[in-house]
């Protein structure tokens, strides 16, 4: 899976991303390539609780009852990508890169949400203590499997 295929797949649908963990790296995989102003529209990366509520709406009980890493939060940080944007489909990334992270959450837990015509979808993938730069470059390439899955649907 690359992002060369989501260029292929939109076919003229348009894409947001809203990354904590990633720091941008989905957006970044996204417009390495010539001709992705087509299809991406714009990303942003809220890495601070406050900017999840000022840029994507993410309410703050919502963050209160389930902590910045969990289904919730990615679904309102889709949507609010999704609904600022207005995309056909945004991305949602929010998880613990390591090191660290507790017995609840532990480290290379990551949560993503999805926005589409459809609604929002998300899902916990646990990448294990795998490290930083290895969990961030998994939840890359699965975000971008999302999208892709997304689009040819």
């Amino acid at each position: 899976m690359s992002a060369a295929e989501i260029l292929r797949a939109a076919q003229g649908r348009t894409v947001a991303t809203a990354e904590s963990c990633t720091g941008g790296m989905v957006a970044a995989a996204l417009t390495d390539l010539p001709g992705s102003s087509a299809v991406f529209h714009w990303g942003v990366v809220t890495y601070s609780n406050q900017a999840k509520m000022d840029l994507l709406g993410v309410q703050k009980t919502t963050l209160d009852t389930h902590g910045a890493v969990s289904e919730p939060v990615a679904a309102e940080m889709a949507q609010g990508a999704s609904d600022r944007a207005a995309v056909d489909v945004a991305v949602s990334i929010t998880g613990i890169a390591g090191p660290g992270g507790s017995e609840f959450k532990p480290e290379g837990r990551v949560c993503f949400g999805l926005s589409t015509a459809a609604g929002v979808h998300t899902e916990t993938v646990d990448f294990g203590a795998i490290g930083r730069e290895a969990v961030r470059r998994a939840a890359r390439d699965h975000a971008l499997a999302l999208i892709l899955r997304a689009l040819q649907a």
